[in-house]
């Protein structure tokens, strides 16, 4: 079956590969080549990506939505122009958002808002401390209809600051550029921030507004800088001569946060008996019907081993117990259509799964039928950790059931293959009578449908490869911190 399997998806699959690898290489370009010539030689700024890595302790993070911004209606702005993510400081697990200035100037879009907001949202769900590193030109004004007066708008990401140091989520912020407007309020509402001699500045309005409203000429460091900041108005709290000494900083900040985890078990892992490579060749490629879903399964879990629930009751779903990376989970993979049977059994296991505090995994592929709505309440209601990976196609109500973005789940990936739609391509002739119609709502169906197009529109977290799914790189991360959700948890309970 394997082999079948790999012969028949092996042209699409390498189609997926190919533009998963393409898209890669346009975001680690980020602004282009003249941009980054720019940021480095004149304005003598280190990349955000060098930035990572003299903050965190090693390049074992994992980055979210690296592919958001791509393809939008106002052209492209690559990794949405900033990069989020979770990574060790001080052994410590800490959400990083880090301004790309590469990317149009560090200029805030409305993709940019929704990848900070999106970010900070992981970070209070699971509770984890959060460094900003601060370097933007501010709002980009002709779409400021988009980025400043609602409610999930540009004012949010302020809003979640107060709430997270309400929750007592520490936040630091590292000033190593510009801090212009509202970019201004995120390092003075940390509670503590560093500041880079020369490069960095924070004011509401710079020098050209200066000029403009009172005629005065003044520097960007005498109006806002390091030593303005540090020294007279006490904005920020630790002053660092050059970029390297202000992670330095940020690092032993992280240090004094007394946010002590429990350590890794590492002990317990266990790697699949089937190799995850062959995850790649088992991408489905056709939407309308969904292979036997635990050739994918059994190259996720510790082991191979699966402990089935209901195994033949509601057959199209496949639930049951399993471990990943040493952690218990509970598994909801479609295997069919979401048939009555399948969803009645699903609100069963979810609702167990529940009781019990177990993680849950979805695995989304269904063919595209009209999903009940039992399981959706279930699914919806339920209070554990969920997290959801689209390996196939999701269409309509299934994808709601199956714990789609709507239903919150804490993370959703895709597989570059997948496919998420109110309807699935090609089944527009059920609804739509005129051929041109059809032919039209089809293509669009198969344009938007793609992994891609959700991802550039940040509609999940990222495009991951299906052999990566297991690696510690990509998921095993996540699988930690719901673990360490379930403790914290208890904890509070005791």
């Amino acid at each position: 079956i394997l082999h079948m399997c790999k012969m028949a998806f092996n042209i699409h699959t390498l189609y997926c590969f190919n533009r998963y690898l393409e898209h890669k290489e346009k975001v680690m370009k980020g602004g282009g080549e003249n941009a980054i010539a720019r940021h480095t030689l004149r304005n003598r700024k280190v990349l955000v990506r060098d930035r990572l890595r003299m903050l965190l302790d090693d390049e074992d993070y994992l980055e979210l939505s690296p592919f958001a911004g791509l393809g939008l209606p106002y052209g492209d702005i690559p990794s949405a122009g900033c990069l989020t993510g979770i990574g060790k400081i001080n052994g410590l697990w800490c959400m990083f958002i880090a301004n790309d200035a590469t990317v149009k100037g560090g200029t805030a879009y409305p993709i940019t808002v929704k990848k900070h907001l999106r970010a900070q949202v992981v970070a209070m769900q699971n509770r984890l401390p959060s460094v900003y590193l601060v370097d933007s030109g501010g709002a980009f004004l002709p779409l400021q209809s988009e980025i400043f007066a609602d409610s999930n708008h540009g004012g949010r990401t302020f809003f979640n600051e107060a709430v997270m140091s309400a929750m007592k989520i520490p936040q630091v912020a590292v000033v190593c550029g510009s801090c212009t407007a509202g970019g201004a309020y995120v390092p003075t509402m940390s509670e503590e921030a560093v500041i880079v001699h020369r490069i960095g500045t924070i004011f509401l309005g710079g020098p050209p507004l200066v000029k403009a409203a009172t005629g005065e000429e003044v520097s960007p460091e005498d109006l806002g800088g390091a030593r303005l900041h540090s020294e007279v108005s006490g904005c920020v709290d630790h002053f660092a001569a050059a970029e390297n000494e202000a992670y330095e900083y940020t690092r032993n900040i992280i240090s004094t946060l007394n946010y002590e985890l429990p350590e890794e078990d590492s002990d317990q892992v266990e790697e699949p008996l089937y190799n995850v490579d062959d995850l790649m060749g088992l991408a489905p490629r056709c939407y309308n019907h969904s292979m036997d879903v635990r050739l994918v399964v059994s190259r996720l879990t510790d082991g191979s081993r699966f402990q089935e629930f209901k195994a033949r009751y509601g057959t199209p779903l496949l639930t049951g117990f399993a471990r990943i990376e040493g952690y218990q989970v509970g598994i909801v993979a479609n295997n069919g259509e979401l048939t009555y049977e399948a969803s009645l059994k699903g609100s069963h296991f979810v609702q167990l799964c529940d009781q019990r505090d177990i993680p849950l995994i979805f695995l989304q592929n269904t063919a595209p039928e009209p999903a009940q709505g039992s399981m959706m309440s279930a699914v919806a209601c339920a209070s554990v950790p969920k997290m959801t990976v689209v390996i196939g196609g999701c269409h309509g109500g299934d994808s709601y059931a199956m714990c789609g973005r709507a239903f919150d789940p804490n993370f959703l990936f895709l597989w570059p293959n997948a496919r998420v739609s109110i309807l699935a391509p090609g089944h527009s002739d059920a609804f739509v009578q005129n051929e041109e119609e059809i032919t039209q709502i089809n293509e669009m169906l198969e344009e938007e449908s793609s992994a891609f197009f959700s991802t550039g529109r940040l509609w999940d977290d990222g495009v991951i490869l299906p052999q990566d799914t297991r690696k510690v790189k990509e998921l095993a991360n996540i699988f930690y911190l719901i673990s360490m959700w379930l403790n914290r948890r208890f904890v509070l309970l005791l």
